[in-house]
């Protein structure tokens, strides 16, 4: 950007009106992906014939871009965006002329002069800002591929009401307004403002064309040949195909494409954004490979497999269905964003004074594949009889792309490595290597994990370290909350075995609401050390990838009442992945906030993705009512409970989460970060074994988590086994859902009052609940009974609330003090480093302790019913366990010369102090 001072309110209107305007432009660009529908019909025309007719806007488009973009360099962005889109809307309403395929064909070359646009608005963008918003500028600006999508979603409607002239003609007033407003309300860019001020002449073409010679410009293109090229083909072409493969009319055709033209334009600010963060390279890398698997599953055309069994022929088939379609399609849009945003993140770095000529010159030749591959689907169409075709061709392309740049990578790195040359001084990509100078090394490259965090510095976390943690938070949230839902999964399903087919016993069915407790207690040691070792960012994206598996397989197992109980009871244990997640998430999210906030933070993750229990239980109930998925959610059980026959889709308390898992999976390893420092061996955490209070605060904390999810796991049987006539399914989220909102209320209380404190009043109010319920089995019989027994169950899960969060809140505060007294040759901020890594290791550790009870207290209502008959025993036990936990936190923590005493009443603690703990 040049020197020329501009305000922010001057940069903003900038930006936002010239995307707007390209979003028009791109309307315009791509109408004959609907209008051309009823042309063909109308011409009779065959598929090749199509795909010119569609692709010849395309090519004026891509051929102008050159022109555009060096007249913007020149004269200056405002004017010529202005005069394109004028020009651009005449030729659009002239098409309404056209009355053959000869001059459709020569009409589609003036509609074409909208996709020129795209040059003029980089250029024109771009010198509005410093290189370091560069990137998310131009990914904004590029978001208006969007237009695309307002074709498909808006013509279609028009086309079925008036017919496509009328379609024209409104796009072409469109784009005219558009203009005017542009032109009136924007300035000329500061490099022309600075140009005009100092009488400075424009540079000759030839100068303009100079960066042309380079190889690499044209090497570096032919990626956006595929990113972009092959988007604006697609968005073409989906409509066409939609309609020849599923039989979908041009309204539901245009309305399903755009499900891949949304994804694939407003995701393009985002890639920006990521190429900024984690590399150009990287995200290029997970362009292609997700293409290549996308795109490879899009190419599958539906076929019949006949197999000369044991027992006689087995006929099967593969038929993609439309939902399995549009999801592949989102996701392949997605990534073409991501990379399309990659590749001109390069430009203004390496170019900074010909924007408008290199940036023409990719998007002439990934303009080119706009034209030339719906060219090529018509006639792949024509040649092979196939609709799938057309995505042979960009599996085709998608992979060569692929292995040519890691070749090309991994030749020069050889290269380097051999020349002594540090990796960290060569280009993301080795196209740039030849003008890749010193002064450009890592410009480009990922910055990686955080190094510099400072959260108890108040200046550095109002202006950098807050809005970075909340980020985490709020993708941490969604990925716990699914975790949850996975976990608790079987406390539903378990319940409705029976009606469909399955002859489990009452104690397999308690097996197995049992064993996901176990197994996530058992992962949470494991998995609670895990984001120091691999890094937060990773983990989290694993560990929610891993949600798949139980999901996926569950879905599978419940159709056919056959399937051997030993495989639900494995897919039982497996459904411990999303029990393990709440160990790593709490520890990760642990080390992004200060102290004064971490008891608030720790209890938002926490008490949101606790819903997680509730969501399960509210919405499986309702999943498994309705065909959800169609054909590729399998077929339907008929289940029958007291005579009453009704149908089930069991399989959907599986299926149900897997779109969500895949989404937030994504938004973990695209939107979260690690820090430096947290990074640590098991070694360097396993010294919390010696510390005496995280063995305290396993008790304490399985009294508190260990009942909330040992009452949610258990609730809707031991219901439906001592209230039989209750339908006890409809009101069993209640009581997880007033548990975790309880925790995510009391995060704030907590850090004002003091976890302890709470913690000691928290069990005294459980001891009454498991009261109440005592009392209320008592009654048996009584029209009463229910009500009593479902309001203290509400009651206990809104006290286990209340305390999860301020048991956890009591940990970092007492770490604080413990460090300080065992550790007191550590300074100051090697003490705060320390406690917080021990802190988070222990917040990981007391929750895996604590998950426990999702097993032993399902388990203890089913031993103690199958031995006495009643789940009196294991309440008496409970009650037991809860006294215990009101003696031990009055003990060590609450009473006058407790630990946390003097801290939460406001008396600052001293390290030297007597402490009631024995010496470690």
């Amino acid at each position: 950007m040049s020197g020329v001072a501009v305000s922010p309110s001057e940069q903003g209107r900038a930006l936002w009106l010239s995307t707007i305007a390209f979003t028009v432009c791109f309307a315009v660009w791509t109408i004959f992906a609907i209008i051309g529908i009823q042309i063909k019909k109308d011409l009779g025309l065959s598929e090749t014939q199509f795909g010119l007719l569609v692709g010849t806007p395309i090519l004026t488009g891509s051929l102008i871009r050159l022109l555009l973009g060096i007249w913007s360099d020149q004269y200056g962005g405002r004017v010529v965006y202005t005069i394109t889109m004028l020009s651009a809307a005449v030729m659009t309403g002239l098409l309404t002329f056209a009355y053959d395929y000869t001059t459709f064909l020569i009409a589609a070359l003036g509609v074409g002069i909208a996709g020129g646009s795209f040059s003029v608005g980089v250029a024109y963008v771009v010198k509005w800002y410093p290189k370091e918003k560069q990137g998310t500028a131009l990914g904004i600006f590029g978001a208006g591929n969007v237009g695309a999508a307002v074709t498909k979603f808006a013509a279609p409607v028009i086309m079925i009401a008036y017919g496509w002239k009328t379609v024209a003609l409104v796009w072409a007033i469109a784009l005219a307004i558009t203009a005017v407003i542009f032109f009136l309300f924007t300035k000329d860019d500061p490099d022309l403002a600075r140009r005009r001020a100092s009488g400075q002449k424009p540079e000759p073409l030839s100068a303009m064309m100079e960066p042309l010679k380079n190889i690499q410009v044209w090497r570096f293109s032919l990626y956006y040949f595929f990113v972009f090229g092959g988007f604006v083909a697609l968005a073409l072409w989906l409509p066409r195909y939609l309609i020849g493969v599923y039989g979908l009319d041009i309204a539901t055709a245009g309305m399903v494409g755009a499900m891949y033209s949304i994804p694939a334009s407003i995701f393009r600010a985002y890639g920006g954004h990521l190429s900024d963060k984690y590399g150009a390279r990287t995200v290029m890398y997970w362009t292609f490979l997700v293409a290549v698997v996308c795109t490879f599953i899009l190419a599958y055309p539906p076929t019949q497999y006949v197999v000369e069994g044991i027992r006689g022929p087995i006929a099967f088939s593969t038929r993609m269905g439309l939902l399995g379609f549009m999801a592949v399609a989102f996701v392949l849009g997605f990534f073409m964003s991501l990379g399309k945003a990659a590749v001109y993140k390069h430009i203004p770095v390496y170019y900074p004074d010909r924007v408008g000529a290199v940036g023409g010159v990719v998007g002439l030749v990934g303009g080119l594949g706009g034209f030339v591959l719906p060219i090529a689907f018509g006639a792949l169409n024509d040649l092979t009889g196939v609709w799938q075709s057309c995505f042979w061709l960009l599996f085709v392309i998608a992979a060569v792309s692929l292995i040519w740049m890691h070749l090309a990578v991994r030749q020069m790195e050889k290269a380097a490595a051999v020349a002594g040359v540090p990796v960290q001084n060569l280009p993301e990509l080795p196209e740039m290597q030849p003008i890749h100078g010193v002064a450009l090394a890592g410009a480009l490259a990922a910055t990686g994990a955080i190094q510099d965090w400072r959260p108890e510095n108040k200046a550095f976390w109002d202006q950098t370290g807050k809005a970075i943690a909340r980020q985490n938070l709020w993708i941490s949230v969604p990925c716990l909350l699914l975790s949850f839902a996975v976990w608790m999964v079987w406390s539903v399903v378990v319940a409705k075995l029976p009606s469909v087919g399955f002859a489990f016993t009452n104690e397999q069915l308690f097996w197995l609401a049992s064993l996901p407790g176990l197994s996530g207690a058992t992962l949470r040691i494991f998995y609670s050390f895990m984001p120091a070792i691999f890094g937060g960012r990773l983990w989290t994206t694993l560990a929610t990838w891993s949600l798949l598996i139980p999901a996926l397989g569950m879905g599978f197992a419940v159709q056919n009442p056959e399937t051997p109980y030993w495989i639900f009871l494995g897919l039982a244990l497996l459904c411990g992945f999303g029990g393990g997640n709440f160990a790593s998430s709490m520890a990760n999210i642990s080390f992004f906030f200060p102290k004064s906030e971490k008891g608030n933070a720790l209890a938002i993750n926490a008490g949101l993705g606790n819903l997680g229990v509730s969501v399960v239980q509210f919405v499986v109930p309702l999943a498994i009512t309705a065909g959800v998925f169609g054909a590729l959610g399998g077929a339907p059980q008929t289940a029958t409970v007291g005579g009453v026959t009704s149908t089930l889709w069991l399989q959907n308390a599986g299926f149900v989460f897997v779109p969500f898992i895949i989404a937030s999976a994504f938004a973990a390893w695209f939107g979260m970060n690690d820090i430096a420092t947290m990074k640590a061996s098991f070694a360097d955490q396993a010294v919390i074994f010696r510390r005496t209070h995280n063995w305290i605060m396993c008790w304490l904390y399985t009294g508190t988590f260990g009942s909330f999810i040992g009452f949610s796991a258990a609730f809707p049987l031991l219901s439906k086994i001592l209230f039989p006539e209750i339908n006890a399914l409809q009101y069993a989220f209640l009581g997880p859902l007033v548990g975790a909102l309880a925790r995510a209320g009391a995060g704030k209380p907590c850090d004002r009052i003091g976890g302890g404190r709470i913690t000691f009043w928290v069990f005294i109010a459980m001891s009454l609940g498991v009261g109440g319920v005592l009392y209320a089995i008592g009654m048996k019989g009584d029209a009463s009974a229910f009500p009593v027994f479902f309001a203290s169950f509400l009651f206990l899960f809104a006290a286990t609330g209340v305390g999860n969060a301020s048991t956890f809140q009591m940990i970092p505060a007492i770490m604080r003090l413990e460090v300080a007294r065992l550790e007191p040759q550590m300074s100051q901020p090697e003490r705060v480093k320390q406690s917080d890594k021990e802190a988070a290791a222990i917040i990981g550790f007391t929750s895996a302790i604590a998950a426990y009870g999702a097993f032993f207290i399902p388990k203890s209502f089913g031993t103690s019913i199958a031995m006495t008959g009643g789940a009196g025993a294991a309440l008496y036990g409970f009650l037991g366990f809860y006294l215990s936990c009101i003696a031990i936190t009055w003990w060590f923590y609450t009473r006058p010369g407790g630990l946390l005493f003097d801290t939460e009443h406001g008396v600052p603690a001293s390290p030297a102090s007597p402490l009631p703990t024995p010496a470690e």
